[in-house]
């Protein structure tokens, strides 16, 4: 190679890794959406975490849309999900 083919490539090799670099960043600025807790919507074994006692957490509701277990949804969306056994509540309900 040449002197002016060296300096090319050398040019391109920096955009394609300042490119990458980019990319990398803009992949970790993305904002993670706010989450609140939503009891009794989760199904039986399907809660995140809280499902009263003699549970451990994730994983451990005994029933579906059980009022002590919670599942992480989208905050403002909790109260508006319909469940045969009503609609979720940010505090947990007896059910």
């Amino acid at each position: 190679m040449n002197r002016t083919q060296l300096t090319l490539a050398g040019g391109v090799a920096v955009v394609l890794v300042a490119g990458a670099g980019m990319a990398h960043a803009q992949g970790q600025t993305r904002a993670t959406p706010a989450m609140e807790k939503c009891y009794g919507v989760a199904l039986a074994g399907k809660n995140d975490c809280a499902a009263g006692p003699g549970t451990s957490c994730a994983g451990t509701s005994v029933r579906d849309y059980q009022g002590n277990a919670w599942k992480n949804v989208p905050a403002g969306t909790c109260t508006s999900i319909r469940t045969p056994r009503g609609n979720g509540s940010l505090t947990p309900v007896t059910r």
